[in-house]
């Protein structure tokens, strides 16, 4: 018998020369490459940007596949508001200056009506004023009239009274003019538009609303939030209404994050609590508003789900007791058969055993089903 040993063909030729054809790499799973291509220096030594790409592993190359890395994920954008709209202390005087101011209005009305002669007696008496006939309603006493009646309604008209607790926003023809956190009695340009804003903490039992578990089942949740006012100008003038804009951001963490029903870990049940607080306080701090907790106070099913969710949990507690008594009977009857055995009362081959057990583990069982109530 003779031994074959196949060789690639080799192009005929010179061993040198420029007419030889390169030689070439051949395989069955491979296309044919050059040998040349492989070791060939590149002249441009620049680096080339590739991107990651996913490529598989071809066969008969050895060759690993390269794995694509993995793209973080985009954050969610954060709403930008004007950033001029930040809360800054407003121009106000304290109230003895508009008290001040509104006296003298007054006063000088009734000089103005002195002067014209238009003042009562009795008054004239009272006030203890000279005597004066009067020189009549003119122009000069109607521009008496306006400045002081002006003075007046400036003074009298721009009193204010801040309480602890509550600010009030003040804007101009539609323009942000500032805050006020004062307290007590207080003169405020009667011309600015006055918005009155709670800044004291507060919390917020909310009205059931639709979250799920773990395992998608649908759940009806009331949570407590904790929060305030902390940047006025943003919460009154960067939404609408910041409280049904606090309670859009609550509905969309109990949609985004998996809330446990009573009675399940400690640890899940703060896992879930403090993911619902940092979601809202992340939404909610673009507008002003801070958030301290969000904690669930009552979870329970869907109507739509709770009969169905109800007996499985019946179910489970059956079964777990059924388990439990049967581990006890069957504990009962190894302790009977071992100590029957170990003391010597009876002598049992393999088919005894097993009928004693049996018969053993029934009246054990309808000893625990009559004792039941």
């Amino acid at each position: 018998m003779s031994t074959t040993t196949s060789h690639s063909p080799e192009p005929e030729g010179p061993p040198e020369g420029p007419s030889r054809p390169a030689r070439l790499i051949q395989n069955e799973a491979t296309t044919e490459i050059p040998v040349h291509l492989l070791f060939r220096d590149d002249p441009d030594p620049s680096p080339v940007p590739l991107r990651t790409a996913v490529v598989a592993r071809r066969q008969g190359t050895g060759e690993q596949p390269r794995l694509r890395r993995p793209v973080p994920a985009k954050a969610r954008p954060v709403p930008e508001l004007d950033p001029d709209l930040t809360e800054r202390p407003a121009r106000v005087l304290p109230g003895a200056a508009g008290v001040f101011a509104g006296v003298s209005g007054v006063a000088g009305c009734l000089a103005a009506s002195w002067w014209a002669g238009v003042l009562p007696s009795l008054a004239v008496e009272a006030l203890r004023l000279p005597a004066y006939a009067g020189a009549g309603v003119g122009p000069a006493q109607w521009a008496a009239y306006a400045g002081a009646g002006a003075l007046g309604l400036v003074g009298f008209g721009g009193l204010a009274r801040g309480t602890t607790g509550r600010a009030w926003v003040l804007g101009l023809f539609g323009r942000y003019r500032g805050t006020v956190r004062r307290t007590g009695l207080l003169w405020i340009n009667p011309l600015v538009l006055r918005r009155r804003v709670d800044v004291r903490l507060r919390h917020w039992r909310s009205e059931p609303m639709p979250a799920a578990d773990g395992n998608g089942v649908a759940l009806r949740v009331v949570v407590l939030v904790v929060w305030r006012v902390r940047d006025t100008a943003r919460a009154a003038l960067g939404v609408e209404d910041h409280e049904s804009y606090l309670r859009e951001c609550v509905e969309a963490a109990l949609a985004r994050v998996p809330v446990e029903m009573p009675g399940a870990s400690k640890g899940a049940v703060e896992v879930a609590t403090d993911a619902l607080t940092r979601m809202v306080v992340a939404d909610a701090a673009p507008v002003g508003l801070e958030v301290f907790s969000v904690q669930p106070v009552r979870v329970e099913y869907a109507p739509e789900v709770a009969a169905a969710m109800h007996r499985r949990r019946i179910a489970a507690l059956d079964a777990q007791q059924r388990a439990t008594v049967l581990s006890s009977v069957v504990d009962s009857v190894e302790d009977t058969v071992t100590r029957l055995t170990m003391r010597g009362l009876v002598e049992l081959d393999d088919y005894e055993r097993k009928v004693l057990v049996r018969d053993l583990t029934v009246a054990f069982c309808s000893g625990r089903a009559e004792a039941a109530p």
